[in-house]
């Protein structure tokens, strides 16, 4: 209780709306009131109602079902797509601050072609010219995201790598890949989890721009990005459609923000104690 009393109210929000989503993400098939896909002419851009708290779309679907079931698509393609570039940028990061030299030239040159191009573009290029699937939201969005990654975890290597207990479990003998493991990667974990947790939020603002421009998750799958799309045509005579799906997005990216915030910070104090220990 003593730690929940000393989180800022601001924080313990985030947590409880990110929780929240995941939790509806979660339990969609039995928390959700209808079919989310079901088309019903008769009940079509009805307003609020008890039968229908946010009413219906276009073809008469629940748009609160339709919300349940977008949290899971696209908090799912978010955190997934999260992890991918994580995993490429962390490998890509540690390879080339642990080496140095010409790997390290080489991956620097590769990164700096990718943060040259312009990102929104040239992911709605793969995304475009990738055949039609889930994953190419995924490829897309990890190919033109990693290079931030890269740069952060190569620049704590290069720290690391110079630190006088690496050098020494160098001198005995140890092999890289083993520094790599046991000594770099752990260094780095507090680090990797801060900005996995900040890069969800841009990869859900990414999937649904995709989403919405129809190279994304495809029609009728519920997902928010999608739902904004359908909305286009009735936001002035219908504008919950579009709401309900665009706070759903704004609510959690801020969230997820303010947690990557939150665990920064927490980390900082930790380290700070750490070396007054010390």
């Amino acid at each position: 209780m003593k730690v929940f009393r000393s989180v800022h109210p601001l924080y313990l929000l985030a947590f409880a709306i990110v929780l929240g989503t995941i939790f509806c993400a979660v339990m969609a098939p039995w928390i959700s009131p209808y079919n989310p896909t079901e088309v019903n002419t008769e009940e079509i851009l009805e307003w609020s109602s008890y039968k229908h708290w946010l009413g219906t779309d276009a073809l008469g679907r629940d748009i609160l079902s339709r919300m349940i079931y977008g949290a899971r698509t696209s908090v799912v393609f978010a955190t997934v797509a999260a992890c991918c570039t994580m995993l490429v940028g962390l490998i890509l990061g540690m390879i080339g601050g642990y080496y140095g030299g010409r790997i390290d030239q080489g991956i620097q040159a590769l990164v700096s072609l990718f943060q040259g191009l312009p990102g929104m573009s040239f992911m709605i290029a793969i995304a475009a010219v990738l055949p039609e699937n889930d994953a190419r939201l995924i490829i897309a969005v990890t190919i033109t995201s990693w290079t931030g990654f890269s740069r952060i975890v190569r620049s704590e290597v290069i720290h690391l790598r110079n630190e006088n207990y690496i050098i020494g479990i160098k001198s005995l003998g140890a092999g890289n890949s083993y520094i790599l493991r046991r000594y770099i990667l752990p260094n780095i974990f507090p680090l990797i989890v801060v900005l996995l947790t900040l890069r969800i939020g841009t990869s859900l603002l990414s999937a649904s721009a995709l989403s919405y421009l129809g190279l994304g998750v495809a029609p009728p799958i519920a997902d928010w990005g999608v739902m904004i799309s359908d909305a286009r045509t009735y936001f002035r005579s219908y504008p919950l459609m579009i709401l309900a799906p665009g706070m759903a997005i704004t609510l959690f990216c801020m969230s997820i923000n303010l947690i990557g915030d939150f665990l920064r910070e927490h980390l900082q104090l930790s380290n700070a104690g750490e070396r007054k220990m010390l």
